[in-house]
């Protein structure tokens, strides 16, 4: 079948053709085809087929025959099957192989393979016959309806296509009425066929649906010749011609087979009729004959001239009359004679005339306009009205009224004429003594004593603006008064003819009015009389306007309305309702004259509805004037109709959703019991149409939450009692059902479009949440499902039995309207349903899979074989897509056996170039949602075949019914820019194809990546050249991104060497033809001008986000794969990094646009990655701070909560620069500025986060401590949680980095002064300290506070803000102090000392007091003493501590414990002051310190020891490799040993650190050494003894107490360590060394030094204590002399040796600097070791003691 299959091209012959209903599709502009251009070549290539109509099909003959088997395209069984339908259908063999290419590519529906067996079996073949037929019935009647629509609209100025269907006229003109006139004869001449001539498929339901197909044939002929005859004359022979066909045909009635005619057929038989008398009545042209009696001129007329062809139709139409439809045709036929030869046929005239009398010409007029449609976009009924209106308006003009015939049927027909458009118009330019007018003034003659014939023709009068303003104005100055008397009153004067009447007193005309609601007619009035039967007919010459008149009818009304007048009263003001309806519909400026009406209409509504007959009309025609008044006044009318008891209302407030749901306490109100009482039982359903319409004109009116909730009762009741059940009440007319159910829903649609925002809060369910639950709950869903299964089949069948020949109206179009509004309302109710775990009735109903293919997901997915509205199936797709996204099931096991015809469906309109694009735009998008929800579904789809079907192979290729060959055609780049392969389909097919990459089909994939071109093809997009940003289609754009995305996806996960040839050349070619620079501008241009247009509301800023989000993947993974994205240049780096600048610039300089936000947060993530990657480029770039500080300051003033991931962003990236560049604070001259904006955040930041704090301490909503939120893009919280990358803690690192750069502190100083941020960042720290919450901003402000207290400036202002009062306390609850100092497992963790935790602020507290009292010494000596008197069981403890824990964290804290008490040290007198014990408490710990250090420095293998058993994590993670798949224990032994050997050689630097600072603490503990050997006066009692008199090496026990022994041993270690450094070239040796760079050494040997001279500095200093000391033995002091001279001898000849080796001189020459902070410098290599003044020193003491 045609263009299925890719291998098999059809032979470009006659076989080839455009089936009619697709060129009836092309021509009305739904399909692809929509440029006039195309339609033009369509119409030029077809136009011949046109013109001959239903002889386009030829009958069977030998020679077609024989060219059909001598065909080599088509195959023998197509051949074999043709020949069978060419029998059944009578037609040409040819043509019939054609129709059964053409049916099975449109109308077939099962797959290829099952056609097979169909062909072969018999009875499965009729039923494809009998389907065939009907096809090519359909077939025979889309070609007559093709001319049909270029007679239609070729003179319409307002049509797209006039010019063409014009040309197309012009060309079929000449020839078009004799074929179709032949074509028509032989249509109803034809035999019915029968199974002897036709084969035993004719039964007799078939030949009934022959015959029913010969009458729309007929009637469409007809159609089609009258249309002509509108725009061509008739010539006079034709029309003899013509009324000879028509009176053996008997207009219709006559047919050769009407033994067929059953009821079902009469519409059609009288549509044949109505015709055949049109086109005579069109055909003697009475218009031109009307224009020439007015002007004299009627010898012009074409009749004039034919005395024998005037005869001859004489003779025809005296024998007529025994038909209805002949009545116009005499009547037509009457005027022309009579206009052209009054004289000669006076008798034949008047026989002819009165018959069509006789035969009710205006009751039969009214009633074929009727039948032929309201004439709103049906041309057909308002041409046949524009011919009437020409008979009729000449038939009044020629005729005295009286002897027409009753007034009121000239009434009607004139009505239904005027309802043609532009004819109202036309009447009111008319001269009124002409025509139709004449029809005016007698009606108004008669007003008001019979109201209703004037209005029913005012009311038919209007038709826009103008012709309301005039209607409005007639009805405002009568003249004239009529009354009828039956006997003559007292108070009137009279002439004695009784022609005329004078009135002698005023008179009220209404008894019971008030005031304006009543007209008086004054004293002598006059009045002409005409008496008649009933009495005197009274004509008053009296002016008023009506208006007042029908505001006093309606009063009147009210007033009679319980009394038996009520029925005739009503009469009279419907007909008021009706026009006011239509005026105030038509003009809304008129509605305010009509007040005094429109405003009784309530009371109107009240009164009547609540009588025991209420007249439902009149009730109705109230309902629609207030529905009218409610699309201006919604709130007016609501409130007003609150009061009348008509609508339903709740007699107790609704409180929740199920007491609403069980309508408790809800009455029906007037209407409802009107519904059941009356309208039900009588089946006409005027009120409640009009109820549906107001109730819905209400919703639409966006009245607000509370007024809306007041429509809940009229929403229930439509959900609970109407839309279950009204399919099933009893209905008069036809149609009416459909229309009610399709107004329903309607109702309901509108209200799931209602914006939330009109929605309310609070408990009582809002309009939409009530109607959402109803239809997911209640049986109000299951009525909407069953309306979505009325099926295809059904809805074709209603199409089908419709008699017009347009389908624009009728039940046909309404059931469709009703079924897409179905569709819309149950994907809106899923889309809105909140979500819940329980699957709602509704959703199950979808879902089901029911037995026998009955479930409604195949239901949904056979609209696809719907033909006549292409958005049928396009939401049926739409629904399918939300189901397939929501629904837990399987929607290929739905479809069950028919998947695959299903498929071949939905492939077939994919394939098709003439199909509608939005359907295949919502295929695609279907399939798209498919590849990840529905694995069944998408197998089938993709149809993929295992080549050469061997088992393990897993090559794929191409199944004949892919949908990715489609998808393959749609991107291939020689299909760009025809009209089959538009923008947004281009856009479909690439979003498919990143759902696949997406979603890693990888079956899929490898096809899809192999194909030829396939690279080229795809990103072809990327190679154009984009129009400005600002005319860029919106899905081009998106086409761009998916492509971007789709090439990020493949380098992603496709290993590295094995990416497809083809794609590294293109990406190659990317590189070279600079589309990197090219997207990297039109990137920034777009975001500057959605910037730049932000004001506007911008369209397309979904489109440009998915754009900039793929640029941003494709530069990210351009920075991890560089090599294969051939994106090395340093110089295209940095321009696109600037050009992300620029963009993030721009978009964040639109402080009050969330779009903008967006985009530019995603372009900050974008910068931040690419500052990380290409630190080499930035290094280079010019200014980077400028923008990036303009940024700041744009955003620091932009609405908080959406702002805080994009200041996040941005602070880092600034933090990134600075750290970057290195530059100094004289090169920024932002700084200040910066600073200032910092600074206001952090203070904002601050008090903010002490207000939640506060918050969560007191509501207790506790989170686990150390979390890291990894949630970048959640939703901003309502209290500020503490983060790692928050805005507060970013911005205190960025403020830290600032000050790093102002060295002086000057402008830091001046910032302070404005800004009291010490103070906010105090406070805040000291809370969170307190409540040991905000772990990361307390990191970080200590950080920043360390910085600071490093010039003096800072330190002081520190200081002066109350550090010490925010922290000093508040620590304490940092940490928890055990009970028994010896178990410190709870105060030292052994986390890892990186991570942030609480013991690390405690460490940086400590560091800053260090730093403080290092800067300040006497001035925060107080603080510090408090501080160390506040902690000072924790500095004990952690003191001990290391004897227990050599984690790397503990080992820290002890480094910055010591550190602060050797700064404390300084001030030994003060502390001595005033904390005495604290300080001998301190001497003995940092002694018994030094023991433990130097113990486990001594012993490498103990601590090795302790470091295996003890801490699990002694080992750093930077080694050991964790996303390896290897575990550890598996490692090689070597790398195992060599990360054991780091992190040994980092405890043993710790406590290297630890030893060396704890000796130059003690130094300052014991006495002076000059001091104490030459000031006689010392007082040995200030300074304790720290050592014990005793010389054994130490052992690692608390209870030996540290003597000379230690510091003996302490030397020792020191020496030997020096010499390992030193032994560091042997290769073999696990030295200290082993690990360190040549810097790092130098640093050890500088430290081991440092430390040895202490420790020899101490040692001396405590043995002069001892010497001099009165109270030690002199025994003692011998033995001491003696063994300190041997050991200091020793230790003094590996010392020489050591120095003659070379080494570095002492650090500590006289100073004590701290390790940390100067690096000490190496020494010169020293000849002679006299020099070296610790020997010297030593040399020196060793000879003082030998004395």
């Amino acid at each position: 079948w045609r263009g299925h299959v890719p291998g098999e091209k059809m032979a470009d012959t006659e076989m080839c053709v455009r089936s009619s209903r697709e060129l009836w599709t092309i021509l009305l502009g739904r399909s692809a085809l929509r440029e006039p251009a195309q339609v033009e070549a369509e119409l030029d290539r077809n136009w011949e087929r046109l013109l001959s109509g239903l002889c386009y099909y030829k009958p069977p003959s030998s020679s077609s025959a024989e060219k059909l088997k001598s065909e080599k395209d088509v195959a023998q069984s197509m051949k074999d099957f043709g020949l069978r339908i060419s029998k059944v259908l009578g037609l040409d063999e040819q043509q019939s192989v054609q129709i059964l290419q053409c049916y099975l590519q449109e109308d077939y529906r099962g797959t290829r393979d099952a056609l097979k067996s169909v062909l072969q079996d018999e009875r499965q073949s009729q039923a494809l016959l009998i389907k065939i037929a009907d096809y090519y019935y359909e077939e025979r009647i889309c070609l007559l309806r093709c001319v049909l629509l270029l007679l239609t609209y070729f003179q319409d100025e307002r049509h797209p296509y006039r010019a063409e269907y014009s040309n197309c006229v012009n060309k079929l003109e000449k020839d078009l009425v004799s074929k179709y006139r032949a074509q028509f004869e032989d249509l109803f001449r034809a035999e019915a066929p029968t199974w002897e001539t036709h084969g035993n498929l004719m039964t007799e339901r078939q030949v009934s649906r022959w015959f029913l197909q010969c009458l729309r044939e007929q009637a469409l002929l007809l159609e089609i010749i009258f249309l002509y005859y509108a725009y061509f004359e008739m010539a006079p022979n034709d029309l003899v011609a013509f009324t000879k066909i028509f009176k053996e045909q008997g207009f219709g009635h006559r047919q050769t087979n009407r033994h067929l005619v059953d009821k079902s057929m009469d519409a059609l038989v009288d549509r044949i009729g109505y015709f055949s008398s049109l086109i005579l009545v069109e055909g003697m042209d009475i218009d031109f004959l009307h224009k020439c009696a007015i002007e004299d001129r009627t010898e012009q007329h074409q009749f004039s001239n034919t005395p024998e062809l005037c005869k001859e139709m004489d003779q025809m139409l005296l024998n007529f009359g025994d038909i209805p439809h002949h009545a116009p045709v005499l009547l037509a036929w009457v005027l022309l004679r009579h206009t052209l030869s009054p004289d000669e046929s006076s008798p034949v005239i008047r026989r002819i005339g009165n018959t069509s009398l006789q035969l009710g010409v205006f009751q039969y007029l009214t009633r074929m306009l009727r039948a032929l449609g309201s004439s709103g976009n049906n041309c057909t009924a308002s041409t046949a009205r524009m011919c009437i209106y020409g008979l009729i308006s000449f038939v009044i003009t020629s005729f005295e009224e009286e002897t027409l015939g009753s007034q009121q049927h000239l009434i009607d027909v004139a009505c239904e004429v005027l309802t043609a458009p532009s004819l109202a118009e036309l009447f009111w330019e008319t001269k009124p003594n002409v025509g139709l007018g004449m029809i005016l003034d007698s009606a108004v003659g008669m007003f008001p004593q019979k109201i209703g014939p004037l209005l029913q023709l005012l009311t038919a009068l209007l038709s826009d603006k103008s012709t309301a303003k005039k209607v409005y104005s007639f009805l405002d100055k009568m003249s004239f008064y009529t009354e009828l008397y039956k006997h003559k009153p007292n108070d009137i004067l009279s002439r004695e003819d009784e022609t005329l009447w004078r009135r002698q007193a005023p008179k009220l005309l209404y008894p019971l009015g008030l005031g304006q609601t009543n007209l008086r007619m004054p004293l002598g009035t006059l009045g002409q009389v005409i008496p008649g039967e009933q009495g005197y007919m009274v004509r008053w010459d009296y002016s008023y306007s009506s208006w007042t008149l029908f505001t006093c009818e309606i009063e009147m009304l009210l007033h009679v309305v319980s009394t038996a007048d009520v029925i005739q009263h009503c009469q009279i003001v419907k007909p008021i309702l009706d026009l006011v309806h239509k005026v105030i519909s038509t003009d809304w400026s008129i509605s305010d004259c009509l007040l005094p009406i429109t405003s009784r209409i309530y009371m109107l509504l009240q009164r009547l509805t609540s009588v025991i007959n209420p007249p439902v009309d009149v009730i109705a025609s109230c309902v629609n004037c207030l529905t009218v008044l409610a699309a201006r006044l919604p709130a007016k009318v609501w409130a007003a109709l609150l009061h009348t008891g008509f609508l339903p209302f709740a007699s107790t407030p609704l409180t929740n959703m199920a007491q609403s749901i069980s309508a408790e306490g809800m009455k029906a109100g007037n209407y409802g019991n009107l519904l059941i009482l009356i309208e039900q039982p009588q089946g006409e359903y005027a009120v409640t149409i009009a109820f549906l319409r107001l109730v819905t004109t209400l919703v639409k009116g966006q009245l607000g939450s509370t007024q809306n909730k007041g429509l809940i009762p009229c929403v229930l009741l439509v959900l609970k009692e109407m839309l279950p059940t009204y399919h099933k009440w009893r209905y008069n007319t036809y149609g009416v059902r459909e229309r009610i159910g399709c107004l329903i829903l309607e109702l309901i649609h509108a209200i799931l479009n209602l914006s939330p925002e009109g929605e309310s809060q609070g408990s009582a369910p809002s309009l939409q949440s009530l109607c959402i639950y109803s239809l997911a709950n209640t049986e109000a869903g299951q009525a909407v499902v069953n309306i979505m299964g009325i099926g295809v089949d059904t809805i074709d069948v209603v199409m089908a039995a419709q008699p017009s020949s347009g389908g624009s109206e009728g039940p046909g179009q309404m059931l469709i309207q009703t079924v897409k509004l179905a569709f819309s309302v149950t994907n809106n109710v899923i889309r809105l349903k909140p979500p819940s775990d329980v699957v709602s009735p509704l959703e199950q109903a979808l879902t089901q899979h029911g037995g026998h293919g009955n479930n409604l997901i195949i239901v949904l997915a056979k609209y696809i074989y719907h033909k006549h509205d292409p958005a049928l199936p396009r939401l049926a797709i739409q629904l399918l897509k939300r189901l397939a996204t929501v629904a837990p099931m399987s929607v290929y096991a739905c479809l069950g056996s028919d998947a695959a015809a299903i498929r071949d469906a939905f492939l077939t309109r994919l394939q098709s170039k003439t199909e509608d694009m939005r359907i295949k735009v919502m295929i695609l998008e279907f399939l798209t949602v498919a590849v990840e929800t529905q694995p069944g579904l998408i197998e089938l789809f993709l149809n993929l075949e295992v080549k050469n079907g061997a088992e393990g192979s897993k090559e794929f290729l191409l199944g004949e019914w892919s949908c990715l060959q489609v998808v393959l055609d749609l991107i291939d780049s020689r299909q760009q820019g025809k009209y089959w392969c538009p923008p947004l389909l281009h856009r479909s097919a690439l979003a498919f194809l990143h759902a696949l990459w997406q979603d890693r089909r990888d079956s899929a994939i490898s096809v899809l990546r192999t194909k030829e071109n396939f690279w080229e093809n795809l990103t072809t997009p990327l190679f154009g050249t984009l129009p400005s940003s600002e005319t860029t289609e919106p899905c081009v754009l998106e086409t761009c991104a998916l492509v971007m995305k789709i090439i990020c996806l493949e380098i992603y996960y496709v290993v590295r060497g094995s990416l497809e040839q083809s794609l590294k050349d293109t990406l190659k070619k990317f590189a070279s033809s600079k589309r990197y620079e090219y997207w990297s501008g039109y990137v920034k241009s777009l975001v500057c001008h959605m910037a730049e247009t932000e004001e506007d509301g911008s369209r397309t800023f979904t489109e440009c986000q998915m754009l900039v989000s793929a640029w941003r993947m494709l530069l990210i993974i351009s920075t991890s794969h560089s090599d294969v994205m051939h994106l090395t240049e340093d110089n295209t780096r940095l321009q696109l990094f600037m050009d992300v600048l620029e963009g993030t610039k721009a978009a964040l300089l639109v402080p009050m646009s969330v779009p903008c936000l967006r985009l530019g947060s995603m372009l900050a993530t974008l910068l931040l990655i690419l500052l990380k990657q290409w630190k080499s480029v930035i290094g280079l770039a010019p200014e980077i701070l400028q923008p990036l500080a303009l940024i700041l300051e744009s955003i620091l003033q932009a609405d908080q909560q959406l702002m805080d991931r994009a200041k996040a962003k941005v602070f880092s990236a600034l933090i990134s620069v600075l750290q970057i560049q290195g530059l100094n604070g004289s090169q920024l001259p932002q700084l200040p500025q910066l600073l200032l904006c910092i600074c206001e955040t952090i203070q904002e930041e601050a008090l903010a986060l002490m207000d939640s704090t506060r918050h969560t301490a007191l509501t207790g909503d506790s989170t686990p401590e150390d979390k890291d939120s990894m949630e970048t893009d959640a939703a901003p919280k309502a209290l500020h949680k503490d983060q790692r990358d928050g805005v507060c803690v970013l911005a205190l690192h960025l403020a830290k980095e600032l000050c790093k750069l102002d060295a002086d502190g000057d402008h830091w100083l001046q910032v302070m002064r404005k800004i009291p941020v010490l103070p906010s960042i105090l406070s805040a720290l000291e809370l969170s300290l307190r409540v040991k919450r905000n772990l990361y901003f307390s990191e970080a402000a200590l950080h920043l506070l360390l910085i600071l207290a490093q010039t003096p400036q800072g330190a002081e202002a520190v200081a002066g803000a109350g550090v010490i009062q925010s922290t000093c306390l508040p620590l304490l609850s940092v940490y928890e102090i055990s009970s028994n100092g010896a178990t410190q497992g709870s105060g030292f963790s052994r986390k890892s000392q990186d991570a942030p935790s609480w013991p690390g602020v405690y460490r940086l507290s400590m560091s800053l007091m260090e730093s403080l009292l290092k800067t300040l010494r006497y001035n925060f000596l107080n603080d510090a003493l408090d501080f160390v008197g506040v902690h000072q069981e924790r500095i004990l403890q952690c003191l001990n501590a290391v004897r227990t824990v050599q984690s790397l964290a503990c080992l820290d804290e002890a480094d910055h414990t010591v550190g602060f008490l050797l700064q404390l040290s300084n001030f030994c007198k003060e502390w001595q002051f005033h904390l005495p014990q604290l300080l001998r408490d301190v001497q003995v710990n940092l002694c018994y310190l030094c023991q433990t250090c130097t113990y486990l420095l001594h012993s490498k293998k103990m601590l090795h020891h302790y470091l295996q058993a003890k801490n699990g994590d002694a080992v750093p993670p930077g080694p050991r490799p964790q996303r390896a798949p290897q575990t550890p224990s598996k490692q090689p032994s070597s790398e195992r040993e060599e990360a054991e050997q780091r992190a040994l050689l980092a405890v043993q630097c710790s406590l290297l650190k630890i030893l060396s600072k704890t000796l130059a603490a003690l130094r300052h503990f014991t006495p002076d050494f000059c001091q104490i050997l030459l000031d006689q006066s010392l007082d040995l009692a200030e300074y304790n003894i720290l050592f014990v008199l005793s010389f054994n090496t130490p052992a690692f026990d608390s209870d030996v107490a540290p003597s000379f022994g230690t510091l003996l041993a302490t030397i020792n270690v020191a020496l030997s360590m020096l010499g390992e450094v030193e032994k560091k070239k042997e290769p073999a040796s696990l030295s200290v060394a082993s690990f360190a760079s040549s810097e790092e050494t130098q640093a050890l040997k500088s430290l081991l030094m440092f430390s040895m001279e202490n420790c020899f500095y101490v040692l001396i200093s405590q043995a002069v204590r001892y010497l001099k000391d009165p109270t030690v033995h002199n025994r003692d002091k011998q033995r001491m002399k003696q063994e300190l001279s041997s050991e200091l001898s020793t230790l003094l000849s590996t010392l020489s040796r050591y120095f003659r080796r070379g080494s570095p001189s002492s650090p500590a020459a006289g100073l004590h600097p701290s390790p940390q902070t100067k690096p000490p410098t190496p020494g010169t290599k020293l000849g002679l070791e006299g020099q070296e003044p610790i020997v010297q020193l030593v040399q020196a003491f060793v000879r003082h003691v030998q004395r």
